[in-house]
């Protein structure tokens, strides 16, 4: 049997991923998603993981089921197109010898780049392998005799302290994550990590502590989705979102669940595709009103939604939904940090400046923006500050602000290997130099975002 090419995989797991958010978003679970479909609730979690795909009908199905307005019907066109293609450019090229694919490299042979995009590479397909598997482990029932004898004769249960360890753990790798100037650095741990999460899962717990270690795996998750997304995997960081929410869900834990949907909308926010964000984080807004009032899981939902009605013009809601957000305020301190929810009162000036940058009002975005920058936020929030103020100088022809602050944000995001966040800023960017190109100064700053854009990402 033929081995299914590694490129079509992904596509199929970015399909399997839309197909989960649209279900999790209707509150459907896969069984009676199955029964619709006249799949089982296996099928359907195969289908989800991107290891089997149906024929169109089957999409047609689900699409109507879910209410997805035609999306997962394109979504599926696009993948089959897109691996017909594949298959015509496997077709074309000559074939490999086997033992080329299998020979192992020598340590002496290509770039120390070359040596790390191999080494991280292996650390992505294992923690995603982690990630699938776990994600399975969590739909095992709780209470199951069998295993539960096999855990009287080999007593391996955790106790509370232990899992009291992990969740510091979990603490610390948002730490490391929130300072690291790569994110990529913190794969290796995480995956580490998930896989001791993983093999407690393997082990018959007791059902409190099962549902802590469903809780921190749907948080390991939600860190996992984050490393990705911001080294442009996004087909990877939505799977990893999606098991997040299954695992928050299991945990009966609202704001952690909420926080995945909306991480996951926010990939949609950053691919133009509102309207697919909007649903996901409608539901993240229900959940979140069954969460914990202390914590600001509302209010961040609040402010990812203003962002999705900037990208469509719509400045009203955009004010309603900050001005919601803007009650993050009246929090306690003790109750606005953790690890997977990270929304503070500091950060909502640049979020209310960015959304006016899209809304095209240089002139409500550029006073906040100032006063955001003076603020002191971390370096890859600066670079993003200044890259809309940049954007504001397109907007208003001041050149000079473009070039300035276009600069500016050019050297930060150099020092962060930040192709996914910062790298689209920039990409975005780009896009208002078009007018003044004329300008030798504006064709140079061009040229330097181009050159930033197109070097080697950093692969995980």
């Amino acid at each position: 049997m033929a081995r299914t090419p590694d490129a079509v995989l992904e596509l199929r797991r970015g399909l399997g991923a839309a197909l989960k958010g649209w279900r999790q978003a209707s509150l459907l679970d896969q069984s009676a998603l199955g029964r619709i479909t006249n799949y089982s609730r296996t099928s359907i979690a195969h289908i989800e993981a991107g290891r089997q795909c149906p024929g169109r009908e089957f999409w047609q199905a689900v699409d109507q089921a879910l209410h997805a307005r035609g999306e997962l019907l394109a979504h599926f066109d696009r993948i089959r197109q897109q691996e017909n293609q594949l298959k015509i450019a496997e077709l074309q090229c000559p074939e490999v010898p086997r033992s080329a694919t299998t020979a192992p490299i020598p340590r002496s042979s290509g770039s120390p780049h070359e040596h790390d995009w191999q080494r991280d590479d292996v650390n992505r397909r294992e923690l995603l392998r982690l990630v699938t598997v776990t994600g399975s482990l969590l739909s095992i029932p709780s209470i199951d005799i069998d295993r539960l004898v096999h855990g009287i004769e080999k007593p391996r249960q955790l106790d509370s302290a232990t899992v009291d360890t992990y969740e510091r753990l979990n603490a610390e790798l948002w730490t490391k994550f929130s300072s690291a100037r790569s994110k990529r650095e913190i794969l290796p741990a995480a995956r580490r990590h998930l896989a001791i999460l993983h093999n407690s899962l393997n082990e018959p717990q007791e059902a409190g502590l099962r549902r802590r270690l469903c809780a921190l795996a749907g948080d390991l998750f939600q860190l996992c989705g984050e490393i990705f997304f911001d080294s442009d995997h996004y087909a990877d960081a939505a799977y990893c979102y999606s098991e997040a929410a299954h695992a928050s869900k299991e945990a009966r834990e609202f704001d952690l669940w909420a926080c995945a949907m909306t991480r996951h909308a926010f990939i949609g926010i950053t691919e133009r595709q509102y309207d697919h964000a909007a649903p996901l984080l409608d539901a993240a807004a229900h959940l979140a009103v069954r969460g914990n009032p202390d914590r600001s899981t509302r209010y961040w939902v609040a402010a990812v939604q203003a962002q999705t009605h900037a990208g469509v013009g719509d400045l009203g809601a955009c004010r309603r939904a900050l001005d919601k957000a803007q009650h993050v305020n009246e929090l306690s301190a003790q109750a606005l940090t953790t690890g997977w929810l990270r929304f503070e009162g500091s950060r909502l000036d640049e979020e209310r400046g960015s959304c006016y940058v899209t809304l095209r009002r240089p002139d409500l975005a550029e006073p906040i923006l100032i006063e955001a920058l003076k603020s002191g936020v971390s370096t890859r929030r600066r670079s993003s500050v200044l890259a809309d103020l940049a954007t504001v100088g397109a907007q208003r022809g001041d050149v000079d602000q473009l070039l300035m602050h276009g600069a500016a944000a050019l050297d930060i995001a150099r020092q962060t290997s930040s192709a996914g966040y910062l790298g689209r800023k920039l990409g975005d960017l780009r896009t208002q130099l078009v007018p003044y190109l004329a300008d030798r100064h504006v064709r140079y700053l061009d040229s330097q975002l181009k050159t930033a854009a197109t070097a080697p990402a950093p692969r995980q």
